[in-house]
């Protein structure tokens, strides 16, 4: 009866150079090192052929259940787990994360990637050719470069509608450090992020930003100057520089953050049944702690760049919209369309056709300052708009073409050399 024996291309290998030992081609130490094993190792091997033969060469692990092979009642437990409901989209890593956490079952990340595969829960992702783009080294100190960025996704997924999530990251330490849910990125929205950002780490040195018009003034025209945005106004009068990268690339940090975000956050909000994003905003220092403790980094330098914020700076004023206004003869000024009374005990002759600054916040209040002063305004009743003046051209009707037998039908034309007109007279 003839035995086959299935043999892997390392055992086949260690075959051949057993029988070049036998035949005296080379020594026991030679083949050794060719099979990168131990002069020891192989004498056993030696030993087990001259034995059994080639089935002495075969692992006799083969077909022979793991020891860590997961028990019949874990896997029955793990496998009702990561089927519920609840942990629909989880990855490996966080399903890991959280059956330790609620079930006390603790599993390597690649040992439940297996187990997820096998059940259908996860499949395995094809490795996409990427670009390669060269890594842009950390900062060395904390606050000397602040990624700062929004992600509008579906953060409540189907039990709210979508938002924005602005965040900031410190590039030296990957950190995410300040964090806001938002109906939409505006001005106001990074505003009120970056005053909550100064009063609890003060001010950094510079932030790092795409090119939204938040940040960048991206139609110029052929303006000779250089347009500023109120954002950039407002931090270039904190002495803060504000860089805007030209590729996602370039602020890899803050992107990376946005797609954990994407997956954890989403997850952590779902589980503990977060239903709008007044609660969610209430979730997020908690969340920030628990990130920071698992993905934050140590910086190179343990020298802060953060400086200590001026309590006499008037933020909300700084992180309001400015724009100039004249004041006319009559003082008064037009902004946003509508118009204001300037309330002065001053002549009228004292404020005429000068130059004021307007601002106006988020909550649409405007307000005139003149000489670092405050003006007093009074909102005006609304103008009536004026009526339209219609050309008279149009408004007259058009006129009706003449009678069949009208003798202008006929001007021109000549019967017998003589003109219609005049036969007709003549007659």
């Amino acid at each position: 009866m003839k035995w086959t024996i299935e043999m892997s291309n390392e055992e086949l290998h260690r075959k051949s150079e057993i029988e070049c030992v036998l035949e005296r081609r080379e020594s026991q130490k030679e083949a050794a090192l060719k099979l990168d094993i131990s002069e020891r190792h192989f004498r056993r091997i030696l030993q087990r052929y001259r034995k059994e033969g080639l089935a002495g060469i075969v692992s006799k692990k083969r077909g022979v259940p793991s020891n860590r092979r997961l028990s019949e009642d874990i896997r029955e437990v793990v496998e009702r787990f990561i089927n519920e409901p609840l942990m629909k989209g989880f990855g490996p890593s966080l399903m890991a994360e959280k059956l330790e956490e609620y079930k006390g079952i603790r599993l390597s990340k690649e040992t439940l990637r297996k187990t997820m595969i096998q059940t259908g829960v996860w499949k395995a992702k094809v490795k996409k050719k990427m670009e390669p783009h060269y890594a842009r080294p950390r900062r060395e100190h904390r606050g000397e470069l602040v990624q700062i960025d929004g992600s509008e996704h579906a953060w409540l997924e189907d039990r709210g509608p979508k938002a924005s999530l602005l965040v900031c990251v410190d590039d030296a330490t990957s950190e995410l450090l300040e964090a806001e849910f938002v109906p939409e990125e505006s001005f106001f929205s990074y505003g009120n992020l970056v005053q909550r950002y100064f009063k609890t780490h003060g001010m950094p040195k510079a932030f790092y930003s795409d090119r939204f018009s938040v940040f960048r003034v991206n139609r110029r025209g052929n303006l000779r100057y250089e347009p500023v945005t109120q954002f950039q106004r407002a931090l270039s009068v904190l002495n803060i520089d504000l860089i805007c990268a030209n590729s996602p690339q370039a602020k890899g940090r803050v992107e990376r953050a946005n797609q954990t975000l994407q997956d954890r956050l989403v997850k952590e909000m779902r589980l503990l049944g977060i239903s709008d994003y007044q609660q969610a905003n209430a979730f997020l220092p908690k969340f920030m702690a628990e990130y920071n403790r698992r993905f934050a980094v140590s910086p190179a330098s343990s020298l802060d760049f953060h400086q200590s914020l001026d309590e006499t700076l008037d933020l909300p004023f700084l992180f309001s919209i400015h724009d100039f206004r004249q004041i006319s003869k009559t003082l008064q000024i037009s902004y946003a369309g509508k118009a204001y009374q300037i309330l002065t005990q001053h002549p009228a002759y004292y404020y005429a056709n000068q130059e004021v600054l307007i601002t106006c916040n988020a909550y649409g209040s405007v307000s005139a300052w003149f000489g670092g002063k405050q003006l007093n305004l009074e909102l005006l009743e609304e103008r009536p708009r004026q009526t339209e003046i219609t050309s008279s051209k149009s408004s007259q009707a058009k006129p009706l073409p003449p009678a069949y037998d009208h003798p202008w039908r006929t001007y021109g034309k000549k019967i017998n050399g003589k003109p219609v007109l005049t036969t007709m007279l003549d007659e």
